[in-house]
């Protein structure tokens, strides 16, 4: 039997390269597609001249050189952390906009399922909490955060329209705050800012008073839900994240104690349009799919911290 081929865009990134190796661990031939904006080819650099991976180093944004029979596509191609989508607004407009239509049509004449990375951003500041898949969200369309917030909404919405218009086999997944090993030691958010600054002795910097909550999930729980969702029919959205509320403070403390740091808290201004709580309702990811998070925060933590000593160690920043 030849095998089933999976197109990862974004396969550089933080979650792409895990889903890679997820992929391929699962007996399936993976093409990724990174142009390197924010992913990395050390995430992938271990996959690299192996028989089963392609790289295709290109922008999404023009159309696909993949070639052969797909069978599934993922499209995770996006910033991803406030850092890089302030730094890059319109490249992360065009790849939520131009970038979804190009592998959405890739998926349609290809006959191949199209799973959608779309994020718990499109809830915006949300009214409603937890936030469930039925909730509409309450995103401000002009704010500094809207260039990634309604690039993810605009994806959805073509995915949505895609399945209608053409029958296309659609599936959006609602990707909450995911941590693990790989993400970049300057890439801006909670965990990666918290822990580098716990390893060199530095003020750990909190937004606001802290009280603000946020629920972290590992990586390798992410990708298991992904996959779940992606042998499945069903259209979404999912919620894919952990009901493990925590406060940023709490956070910070909790990567104090685990990095066995002296360093001290320092509070800074609240960045504009930043979500007060954030939570998924994950029933029908439970009931769909018996997926649920199967790694505790602090186990997270700890091999996050791990693979961090090394980076720093190394003088890594990607």
């Amino acid at each position: 039997m030849p095998r089933r081929t999976a197109v990862v865009t974004g396969g550089a990134g933080f979650i792409g390269s895990h889903l890679c190796d997820a992929l391929i661990r699962d007996g399936l031939a993976v093409v990724c597609v990174d142009n390197f904006l924010t992913g990395s080819r050390d995430n992938i650099a271990h996959l690299l001249g192996t028989e089963h991976f392609e790289l295709v180093e290109q922008d999404v944004n023009d159309k696909l050189a993949v070639t052969g029979e797909v069978d599934v596509v993922f499209h995770l191609a996006s910033p991803a952390s406030p850092a890089d989508y302030l730094r890059h607004p319109l490249p992360t407009l065009s790849v939520g906009s131009i970038g979804t239509l190009n592998v959405l049509e890739l998926a349609k004449e290809r006959g191949a399922r199209f799973v959608l990375a779309s994020t718990s951003e499109v809830y915006g500041d949300p009214h409603q909490h937890p936030q469930t898949e039925a909730y509409w969200g309450n995103v401000n369309p002009i704010g500094p955060r809207s260039v990634y917030d309604e690039a993810k909404r605009f994806s959805e919405a073509s995915t949505a329209a895609y399945r209608r218009e053409f029958g296309t086999n659609t599936a959006i997944v609602r990707i909450f705050n995911t941590f693990g090993p790989r993400m970049r030691t300057d890439d801006g958010r909670a965990v990666p800012a918290f822990i580098t600054r716990a390893l060199a002795g530095q003020p750990l910097r909190v937004a606001g008073d802290g009280g603000q909550s946020r629920s972290l999930c590992f990586v390798e729980d992410t990708v298991a839900g992904l996959l779940a969702v992606a042998a499945s029919d069903h259209p979404g959205p999912v919620n894919l994240g952990t009901e493990d509320e925590r406060t940023v403070l709490a956070l910070a403390h909790l990567v104090l104690d685990l990095t066995g740091s002296a360093a001290e808290v320092e509070f800074t201004a609240l960045p504009e349009d930043d979500p007060v709580r954030r939570r998924p309702d994950t029933t029908l990811a439970r009931e769909q799919f018996e997926w649920s998070p199967r790694t505790a925060i602090e186990d997270g933590l700890a091999a996050t911290i791990a693979w961090f000593t090394e980076q720093l160690a190394a003088g890594a920043t990607r």
